[in-house]
């Protein structure tokens, strides 16, 4: 009992003693329209202390008494406000704190942060990020594949639920920008238009975009260059890939510049490659926005880049492995490849942009826009393979470890082309937008000028046990030949008119209709496209949540790639691809380990017609030239954003997703003898006695994967901020196959799953910031110094892009992976100043 009491006495005297040392501040946060704002960040400045606002917006804290302190509310979206304040021991004090909506003003341009969040399929990117996120291809595109999956990290393309590369929009500050067409792998692919260090604003669209942007069928991502009001710049060299960006404004901020070279070198990556090598791989470009503020209300605008990529080959050898494993059957298959020849690719971009937008009211503005685009590309491939095929020895203490000991096929093939392909796009465009009321109304007009000329010269020769494929008695054929030309010129219009309305009601919702339309006179195809989207957040919920959804028509015009068929010849008939989708989603504010976190999903159809078949052999599509399927997607998205560590974000995403296409008159005929049993077409010792048509129904699409994952994930040391870590991780269940040419065996393949982690530690060696350099030091305009030591493929896992099919002595065919790359370690240096 005595020592109950002393507790509770001695208790007592110190809650007194600590309430007499600290004063306790209490309160609401409220929005402009007096909503409560919930999981508001209120924290201490300076002073590793805080809490979070309740769902009805109340907080309370303990602070120091006797001293000034600084309370710094912050919620996303809105401003952030600081209160000081000074209390005395014991004092209890309460407060109403209203946040006001943030508004970033550039250039006579208002734009409120948290409209994104109500666009459906929107997807907001930190283009800082991209430096440095640990991947193979630097850039805004492996943060896109972290959200959309990926199967190949030497190529910036991605898909996007269930489509191919050729669906996919690009900009740059309006403009619509271009990849090249004949790049077959990712090895030869280089550098991606968009350069990250002038990059200031990313928004990506995974579905349900707006009118304003183009006819496709995926996505569209809207990239911005910055603006920039002071003189600096920044230098990064790495193995990979190295560049240089300057940027400033004259005096009064009337004309601004960016600028930035890049160069590129894929050589260490692809040292690892199965097919062994003197790799040459070169990517260079320079790129340059010019902004000139001629008065109060003309603004003009000048966007160049050239670019150049070489890719030379001269192939050694390839030792390729598979194992098999059946109930009857297990062996370690073996190719051996020797080579001889080489390849030559070049590819150069070339592209200008000028603008002038006029603003003789704050609510109304209009844009003029003229823009070329070049391409050229040529492919030189003249390379002889010699083969072995067989069991390969894997038994180490054997003398023929490594060697194929059971030699099951052999032979020899030539592959020989020389392609020529030009491209010149132009383009004049005008837009404009006026506000009225709670109307935000756009519209845009556009006419393009394609001209497209090329020359195809490809052929394949293939001998097999000494006979040549396909074998005859009477002369000696190609196994392929490929020979076209081709010369287009196309005239396309193009426009819409869409009105993002901001419903006054008690749901807070804004409503997004518009409608566009396309004629090309390649076949004189009018296309209309209506498209409408909803957002909307009932206020009476406490939740910082908005639903939101959207229907529309995308349909898909034919460029170049969708005309040619599989033999080589064009059709000019073929009408646009066209789809109606649908997709609903939310968007959730909330508190994670007391620090601001979001998730977003989204779930969506597609229902799709006169789509052109195609197949996917490592980064090139073949189409079949023919409006002959429809076809489908539907799959559920979601991502998860947050702080683990205050300031360091990072996300998780995962989807699921299934994509079919049913191929109209896509069938195949087995034989039967006077048995009844199936036997092959070409059988010489048996009679045919029937045969049987098989209609092939719902098939899986190239694209087809159940399952993505991907996390890009930040950290640094608590004793340390300077020293960072970071990850970038990939999966995607597998996906199909096709045998070239085949009907009956089409999905007869899966590809395995793609699953990759790549690790990353920078370290800050000087920051301005903390250290004052005398006049005379050769680093005193230098504002930071960043080492990087990053680890691509930490698992070392051989991912398989495509397979090569090989015949057997007996006629067999086998497939052997091609696998992509292996464990590498790169080091980078970025200087900013």
């Amino acid at each position: 009992m005595k020592f109950s009491l002393a507790f509770v006495i001695l208790s007592i005297i110190s809650i007194n003693s600590f309430a007499q040392q600290n004063a306790f501040i209490s309160g609401s946060v409220i929005n402009e329209n007096n909503i409560p704002l919930a999981n508001a960040s209120i924290q201490l400045l300076h002073i590793q202390k805080g809490t979070i606002s309740n769902n009805n917006g109340s907080f309370s804290l303990s602070v120091p008494a006797g001293k000034a302190i600084a309370l710094v509310i912050s919620y996303a979206g809105y401003q952030t406000v600081q209160k000081k304040k000074k209390k005395k021991k014991g004092d209890t004090t309460k407060i109403t704190v209203q946040l006001s909506t943030k508004i970033t003003q550039l250039a006579d341009v208002t734009v409120k942060e948290d409209k994104g969040r109500k666009e459906i399929g929107r997807i907001n990117i930190d283009a800082s990020n991209s430096l440095v996120n640990p991947s193979p291809i630097s850039g805004i595109e492996s943060l896109i594949k972290v959200i959309v999956g990926s199967n190949n990290e030497l190529t910036s393309q991605y898909n996007v639920r269930g489509g191919s590369y050729d669906e996919n929009l690009m900009y740059v500050n309006d403009f619509e920008v271009y990849r090249p067409y004949l790049v077959r792998s990712g090895q030869q692919e280089g550098l991606s238009f968009i350069n990250p260090e002038l990059t200031g604003n990313v928004k990506f669209y995974n579905g349900g975009f707006a009118a304003k942007y183009g006819d496709k069928m995926s996505s569209a991502l809207d990239i911005t260059y910055r603006k920039p009001k002071n003189q600096s710049g920044s230098a990064y060299m790495g193995l990979l890939e190295q560049g240089i960006h300057l940027e400033g404004s004259s005096t009064k901020h009337k004309t601004t510049y960016l600028i930035g070279a890049r160069n590129r070198s894929n050589r260490n990556l692809l040292s690892s490659q199965d097919t062994k090598g003197n790799y040459i791989p070169s990517s260079a470009d320079l790129q340059a926005l010019i902004t000139y503020q001629a008065s109060a209300k003309w603004m003009l605008e000048l966007l160049a880049n050239t670019s150049t990529t070489k890719f030379t080959f001269f192939p050694e050898e390839s030792k390729l492995t598979s194992s098999v494993f059946t109930p009857f059957y297990s062996a370690n298959l073996g190719l051996d490849i020797y080579f001889q020849g080489q390849e030559r690719d070049a590819y150069t971009t070339r592209f200008l942009g000028a603008s002038a937008t006029y603003q003789p009211a704050k609510n109304l503005k209009l844009k003029w826009m003229l823009s070329y685009f070049g391409n050229s590309e040529q492919e030189n491939v003249d390379i002889t393979g010699a083969y072995l095929f067989g069991d390969r020895n894997f038994d180490k203490s054997s003398s023929s470890y490594g060697l194929i000991t059971n030699p099951l096929g052999a032979g020899v093939y030539q592959n020989y082309s020389r392609n020529k392909l030009t491209i010149d796009v132009w383009n004049a465009t005008l837009k404009g937008s006026y506000d009225h009321g709670n109307h935000a109304i756009q519209w845009g007009n556009s006419i393009d000028r394609y001209t497209i000329s090329d020359k195809l010269n490809e052929w394949q020769y293939n001998d097999s046990a000494g006979y040549s494929l396909p074998y005859t008695i009477t002369h000696l054929p190609l196994y392929s030949v490929l020979k076209s030309r081709l010369h287009l010129n196309i005239t396309r219009f193009s426009g819409y008119v869409q009105d993002n309305v901001q419903l006054k009601n008690n749901t807070d919702a804004v409503l997004q209709m518009g409608v566009r339309y396309n004629y090309n006179t390649l076949n004189n195809e009018l296309l209309v496209s209506p498209r409408l989207g909803i957002a909307f957040k009932p206020r009476s919920w406490k939740r910082d949540a908005i639903i939101k959804a959207s229907a529309g028509v995308y349909q898909q015009p034919p460029f170049y790639r969708e005309l040619r068929r599989y033999d080589g010849s064009v059709n000019t008939a073929l009408k646009a691809q066209k789809s109606w989708q649908l997709s609903t989603g939310i968007d959730y504010n909330f508190a994670l380990f007391q620090r601001p976190a979001k998730l977003t999903t989204e779930m969506y159809y597609k229902n799709m017609t006169d789509v052109v078949p195609y197949d996917v052999d490592n980064v090139r599509i073949r189409y079949f030239g023919q409006n002959q399927a429809k076809a489908y997607a539907v799959g559920w998205e979601t991502r998860l954003y947050g702080e683990l560590v205050k300031d360091a974000e990072s996300w998780v995403s995962f989807g699921l997703m299934r994509t079919q296409e049913k191929i109209a008159n896509f069938s195949y005929q087995q034989y039967k003898n006077a048995a009844g049993e199936i036997i092959k077409a070409n059988t010489t010792d048996q009679v045919i006695a029937d045969s049987v048509t098989t209609q092939v129904g719902w098939v899986r699409r190239p694209t087809d994967r159940l399952v993505t994952f991907g996390m890009f994930f930040q950290d640094y040391l608590s004793t340390n901020k300077n020293i960072k870590f970071y990850l970038n991780a990939l999966y995607g269940s597998n996906l199909p196959y096709n045998i070239p040419g085949s009907v009956k065996y089409r999905n007869a393949l899966t590809i395995d799953p793609y699953l990759r982690i790549d690790m990353g530690f920078s370290a800050l060696l000087l920051d301005a910031a903390k250290k004052q350099h005398r006049s005379h030091s050769p680093f005193k305009d230098v504002q930071s110094i960043w080492a990087s030591f990053e680890i691509f493929n930490l698992i070392d896992r051989a991912n398989t892009i495509s397979y090569l099919l090989i015949k057997d002595f007996s006629n067999n065919t086998y497939t052997m992976p091609n696998r992509l790359t292996s464990r590498l370690v790169n080091v980078k240096l970025v200087v900013r100043w």
